[in-house]
Parts: C-alpha cells; structure tokens; sequence
C-alpha cells in the first residue's frame, strides 16, 4: 500500500522535466527506457553532471513505484559507470532533495549523479548554466565510452 506524500513541493504550473521528456523544450537526454531517464543538467556542479528521474512524473521519492524505484536506481548506477569510463574520476557523488525544505527546485523527483577528479569536490552553491552545445557534447563523450541500457 502506498502513502500519499505530506511533503511540500515547489508550485509550478508545468513540470520542466515532463516538457523536456515529451520534447515540448529543448534538453539533453542522455538515455530513456520505460520507467527511468537521465539527463545531461545544465548546470554542471561536477565532471559530467547528470539527472537519473522516472519518465512518469512523481514528485517526491515517496511517491515512487516499485518498476520506477528499481528502474532508477539502475539508471544512476549507469550513470556512474559512464563518468568514471569517459572522465576517468576519483570520486562520485550522489544526492537527492525531497520537498522546498530541502532545496528541491522541481516537483519531480530526480538524482543528481557527478564525478569529481582527485583533489577537488563537486560545486555547491550557484553555478553558471550551460549551453545545450555543451551538454550535447558531454552526452556525446558519455555515450562513446558506455553503452547505456536503461529499464
């Protein structure tokens, strides 16, 4: 049995990641299967800075089924497989916000998947967003060096 989410999202008219899925607004995906995608984010906090999310909107972690929970995680463990194979990192980081209270800025539920190469960390904070050119050419660098298989 599932329990509705008390969490409180942000309001937005329309969910940014269901436009970038159904191709309404330009995006960089990465990779799609049935239950999850990944995206190549616009504002690069990290060595190849990437978004696994169910295709279904959900908006917070607790409102995620078994199909897309698994499917997900699968998406964010290639996600990690891909950085370390094209960028040769150190470390990965991984981190997710559920609610305003905890920095979620869209109402669908989604991971943040970044590598960091030794001696540095990830960016926190404020980051200048890049261009689709940009995270066109991560995706292109990320699929030469991993042959994604998402579910």
């Amino acid at each position: 049995m599932s329990m509705p989410s008390t969490i409180e999202v942000p309001d937005l008219a329309r969910c940014a990641f269901c436009d970038y899925l159904a191709g309404r607004r330009p995006y960089t995906i990465l990779a799609r299967g049935e239950h999850s995608a990944l995206f190549v984010t616009r504002e690069q906090r990290g060595v190849s800075h990437l978004l696994a999310l169910p295709v279904m909107h959900r908006a917070t972690l607790l409102d995620l089924q078994w199909p897309e929970t698994e499917a997900v995680m699968h998406a964010m463990r290639e996600a990690a497989r891909a950085i370390v194979a094209a960028e040769g990192v150190a470390a990965i980081s991984v981190w997710q916000n559920n609610g305003v209270g905890a920095n979620q800025t869209i109402a669908h539920v989604h991971f943040h998947i970044a590598g960091a190469r030794e001696g540095e960390e990830t960016e926190r904070g404020d980051v200048q967003e890049v261009g689709l050119k940009v995270t066109e050419r991560i995706a292109q660098r990320l699929r030469i060096a991993h042959e994604f298989r998402l579910k």
